[in-house]
C-alpha cells in the first residue's frame, strides 16, 4: 500500500484495464438475462408452495422516485411522476402486499429484514411514509425484525422527515453520499451538495439510529486521487458505523453510455479498474488504520458486535425475499422472479388484484450451488463444510480448478473447510466471480 507520499496507483502495474460498458457488479445468478417471461409459472408454483423449514422471509420495497437521475445511474426510476401519480404507486404497493397475505409460501413467518430501496426511499413526505409502513405492518407485522435498512439521498432529510424515519422503525439508515466534493457530486448528476451530506448525518446521530451507513462510489466522473483522499478523511471525521464502497460502473441504460455512444467512444470516462480499485484499497487501509474492520468486498464497519448487515448475509445464504413495487426482484422457494419493468403496467395489473409478475427462472441444483457459493466469495472467506451440508457437494472438488487457479495466482489460500481470499482478490472479486460461472453464462449480457 502507497503511502502519502506517492501514488495510489503503481505505474509499473502493467496494462491498464479501461472501464468500458456493461455491467461489472453481480448481484446474483444465473444473469438476469436467463430470466423469462415464459417461466413465470414457475413463480406462481413457488408462491403456493409452504417455506422450507428454517428459510428466513425479508421484504425489499423499492421507492423508485428521485428529485434528479444520476448520469451512472441503472435503476428504475422516475423523476417525473406528480403527486397523484406517486399515490396511486403507493397504493399500488400496499395493494401488492395484500396478494401475498395468505399465500403458501408465507407459512405464517414474519420478516426478518425489510429494505426500503430507491430510487430515494427519502423522497416520500413524512404522511406517505406513516400510511405507506402502518399499512405494511398490519400485513407483516415487524415485531420479529431485526433490521429495518432505509436508503436516503441527503438533500431530501428535514428534521421532521429523519425524526419520522427513526419512528417507523428503522434501524440502518444508509446515506447516499457518493462523494464529498461539489463539482464532482454535480458533474455525476447528483441532487444533494456536501452541506447537506452533514447536515442530514447530524440529525442522524442526535437521534441515535443503531447503525448509520455512509455509500461512496470510487472512480465517479471528475475524480481525482486528492480528492478522493479527501473523501476518505472526511468519511472518518464523521465515523459511521459503517462506510460502503461501490467501484463506478458504466451498465447500458445509464446517461454516461448514451453519451459514449452518441460520441462513438468505447471508453467511459471514469477511471480505470485499476485505478478504481488502487483507491478502495487506500480507503480500506485507512479506515482500518482507525479501528474499522472489512466485512466484504464493499464494506467496512466500526464495530463488529454491533454492526451486522442482516439483509445481506440472509439473501447470500438463500433466504426467501420478497420484492414489491415496480421492477423489483424477488427471490422465493428457490426460484427468481421479477416485477411488472415498467410504471403503468405495474400499477393497472395491481389495480386489478393480479400479481404483477414479469418474468422468472428457477436455477437448477448445481445453479443454486454456484449462487450462494459466488455470492459468499464476496466475504473474502467462506466455509465448504456449510456448502456441504446444504448441497450434499464437496466445494474442493466441484470448484477444483477455479480454486486451484487463485491459489495459484497467491490470491486465496486453503487451510481444511477454510477458505480465505487476499485484499488484492477482494477489491476484484466481481471480475473473478466468472470463473464459477457455468460455461453457458461466462459470456453472455448479464442485465
Amino acid at each position: 500500500m502507497a503511502d502519502d507520499a506517492h501514488s495510489i496507483v503503481d505505474p509499473g502495474a502493467g496494462t491498464v484495464d479501461k472501464t468500458t460498458v456493461g455491467n461489472y457488479f453481480v448481484s446474483n445468478y444465473p444473469p438476469y438475462s436467463f430470466w423469462s417471461p415464459d417461466r413465470v409459472g414457475e413463480a406462481q408454483a413457488a408462491l403456493a408452495r409452504p417455506p422450507a423449514p428454517g428459510t428466513d422471509l425479508g421484504i425489499y420495497l423499492h421507492i423508485p422516485f428521485c428529485r434528479k437521475r444520476c448520469h451512472f445511474c441503472y435503476f428504475k426510476v422516475y423523476t417525473d411522476k406528480k403527486q397523484d401519480e406517486i399515490g396511486a404507486y403507493l397504493d399500488a404497493a400496499i395493494a401488492e402486499i395484500g396478494l401475498y397475505a395468505d399465500r403458501p409460501f408465507i407459512g405464517g413467518r414474519l420478516p426478518r429484514f425489510v429494505y426500503f430501496g430507491g430510487g430515494t426511499p427519502s423522497f416520500l413526505s413524512v404522511e406517505q411514509l406513516l400510511n405507506l409502513t402502518a399499512a405494511m405492518k398490519f400485513v407483516f407485522p415487524w415485531d420479529a425484525v431485526e433490521e429495518v435498512t432505509f436508503e436516503c439521498e441527503p438533500g431530501t432529510l428535514t428534521d421532521r422527515k429523519i425524526h419520522t424515519i427513526r419512528e417507523i422503525g428503522v434501524t440502518r439508515l444508509s446515506l447516499g453520499v457518493e462523494n464529498f466534493s461539489d463539482r464532482v457530486l454535480e458533474l455525476n448528476g447528483r441532487a444533494h451538495q456536501s452541506q447537506q451530506i452533514y447536515r442530514a448525518y447530524e440529525y442522524a446521530r442526535a437521534l441515535a439510529f443503531p447503525q448509520v451507513n455512509i455509500d461512496l462510489i470510487a472512480g465517479m466522473m471528475g475524480e481525482t486521487e486528492d480528492n478522493w483522499r479527501e473523501c476518505v478523511r472526511r468519511t472518518i471525521e464523521l465515523g459511521p458505523d459503517s462506510v460502503t464502497i461501490y467501484q463506478m460502473e458504466i451498465p447500458f441504460n445509464t446517461t454516461i453510455y448514451k453519451g459514449m455512444k452518441q460520441s462513438g467512444h468505447a471508453e467511459a470516462p471514469v477511471a480505470d479498474w485499476p485505478t478504481k480499485r488502487a483507491w478502495v484499497a487506500y480507503a480500506f487501509a485507512e479506515l482500518e488504520r482507525v479501528g474499522y474492520h472489512v466485512a466484504s468486498a464493499y464494506t467496512a464497519v466500526k464495530d463488529r458486535q454491533k454492526t451486522s448487515f442482516v439483509y445481506r448475509d440472509s439473501l447470500w445464504r438463500g433466504a426467501d425475499l420478497l420484492g414489491l413495487g415496480v421492477s423489483s426482484f424477488s427471490h422465493v422457494g428457490g426460484t427468481h422472479f421479477q416485477n411488472e419493468h415498467d410504471f403503468a403496467p405495474y400499477v393497472q395489473r395491481v389495480q386489478k388484484r393480479e400479481l404483477p409478475l414479469w418474468r422468472a427462472y428457477t436455477p437448477d441444483a448445481d445453479e443454486r450451488l454456484i449462487r450462494e457459493f459466488v455470492l459468499q466469495l464476496k466475504l473474502g472467506h467462506l466455509d465448504f463444510g456449510y456448502f456441504r451440508d446444504k448441497f450434499g457437494v464437496d466445494p474442493l472438488r466441484r470448484f477444483a480448478a477455479q480454486l486451484s487457479e487463485l491459489e495459484r495466482q497467491g490470491l486465496a489460500t486453503i487451510r481444511g473447510d477454510r477458505f480465505d481470499l487476499t485484499r488484492d482478490a477482494l477489491l476484484e472479486i466481481d471480475r473473478l466471480l466468472h470463473a464459477f460461472f457455468l460455461h453457458q453464462h461466462q459470456h453472455a449480457r448479464y442485465a
